[in-house]
């Protein structure tokens, strides 16, 4: 999968699932859940036990089938690892302009985090291809705000995606939403009702995406 086709595929899903500190034995019922449930673009963050190994093993087994990328990349060599391990994308809660030159320059998609204007526009301007918006609880207007002055700058908000709200983001101008704990808890031990409520949760949400 080449640099534009993952961004069309983010752009087109519309929900990137964060997998966040999951136990490695139960990574792949979890995504096999989420593909169950139709979410195909899948965020391992970094922080999670053996992340690059399982991020690895994803793409041999999921190929084409489903993105994958990773999360919460704090620098340039954890970038670099990351893609080395098959991420297709590089996603961080901040704005690190080495992190955005080793991302586009190995051929990935580049998903920065920021939160002021300021950082927004410091973010595009480096090179990011979407800027995540984080974290987003302050509400969708804020995404309405920030859009006002900065309609040309792709934004995803995360952290605060709800359910309820998820319709809002996008009316707001998301292009896409970055989704954590409200879809996939990994407090909760996974179980055969875990999994059948996750692949519902997943249904759910795209459900809503689709509506848009």
């Amino acid at each position: 999968m080449d640099f534009s086709t993952t961004l069309e595929t983010i752009l087109a899903n519309k929900i990137v699932a964060i997998i966040r500190g999951v136990n490695t034995a139960d990574v792949k019922q979890i995504v096999t859940a989420l593909n169950d449930g139709g979410v195909k673009v899948l965020e391992i963050t970094l922080n999670s036990p053996d992340a690059l190994k399982t991020i690895e093993e994803l793409n041999k087994e999921y190929g084409d089938k489903l993105l994958i990328g990773a999360g919460t990349v704090l620098d340039a060599s954890e970038a670099r690892a990351a893609m080395a391990a098959g991420a297709r994308f590089v996603i961080s809660p901040s704005y690190d302009h080495a992190v955005i030159t080793i991302t586009k320059k190995l051929g990935c998609v580049s998903i920065p985090g920021a939160f002021t204007a300021t950082e927004v526009v410091a973010a595009y301007k480096s090179g990011a291809d979407i800027v995540k918006v984080f974290p987003a609880s302050i509400g969708s207007h804020y995404i309405k705000d920030l859009r006002g002055p900065l309609p040309h700058i792709p934004l995803m908000p995360t952290g605060g995606v709800l359910l309820h709200n998820i319709k809002e983001f996008f009316e707001a101008g998301a292009v896409a939403v970055g989704i954590g704990s409200a879809l996939v808890d990994s407090k909760q031990k996974v179980t055969d009702n875990y999994l059948h409520n996750l692949k519902n949760k997943a249904e759910m949400f795209i459900k809503k995406v689709n509506e848009i």
